[in-house]
């Protein structure tokens, strides 16, 4: 029975790179989405041709003009939650056995709080999302990815990261930093300023948890 397969790749073994575009207008995010050919945190062994169908798949997906959303942090279904989408992937590609890909945040309040997030020194991973059958060895087959989300680091293996957007409105004045956000993306510049000092806040109680 197909099952859902979540993968977290921190920023260092991800190497995630942050930049913004030729235009300097948005921020991007660009590394390692998807591993292959080797056993992972998970105990899960993804061969070379079912991370080439799984990211050409995403590829005829962008190549034919769907716009593929992630979100900030993954929940625990393969359903895309719009009013937690940050970013689109832009582009996915395969480099051997692994899968590399980009995604641009967007303006969206979600995407304000991972585009702060970043610009604040945090440093987030990311998350493939997808499914597939897990023999008992632990090799995938008929694995197919649905998106790759930002996520913060779990803190053990095949555990969840704590999500950063529980976290948020669980934090006195986590439901002022979304409004923050969500100003922002009316180009209130006063929320803005306002938004860098509350996520400068929520950064600091993430780091002491």
């Amino acid at each position: 029975m197909s099952r859902q397969l979540f993968e977290y790749y921190s920023p260092d073994r991800a190497n995630i790179i942050v930049e913004s575009d030729s235009e300097g207008k948005n921020m991007m995010m660009s590394g390692l989405f998807i591993q292959g050919e080797v056993k992972n945190q998970n105990g899960r062994v993804y061969p070379k041709d079912e991370i080439q169908k799984a990211v050409e798949s995403i590829g005829q997906r962008i190549g034919g003009g769907e716009t593929v959303l992630g979100e900030l942090d993954h929940p625990t279904e393969l359903q895309i939650n719009l009013d937690r989408v940050s970013h689109m992937i832009t582009d996915m590609r395969c480099e051997g056995a692994d899968g590399f890909g980009k995604l641009k945040i967007l303006d969206t309040p979600m995407g304000k709080i991972a585009e702060a997030l970043l610009k604040g020194g945090a440093k987030l991973g990311v998350s493939s999302r997808g499914s597939g059958n897990v023999n008992e060895s632990g090799r995938v087959s008929d694995f197919d990815i649905v998106t790759v989300d930002i996520v913060a680091q779990p803190s053990a293996p095949d555990a969840y990261p704590k999500a950063i957007y529980e976290s948020l409105f669980n934090m006195r004045g986590g439901a002022q930093i979304f409004e923050a956000a969500r100003e922002i993306t009316k180009s209130d510049r006063n929320a803005q300023k306002h938004l860098a000092r509350m996520m400068e806040n929520f950064i600091r109680e993430l780091e002491l948890k």
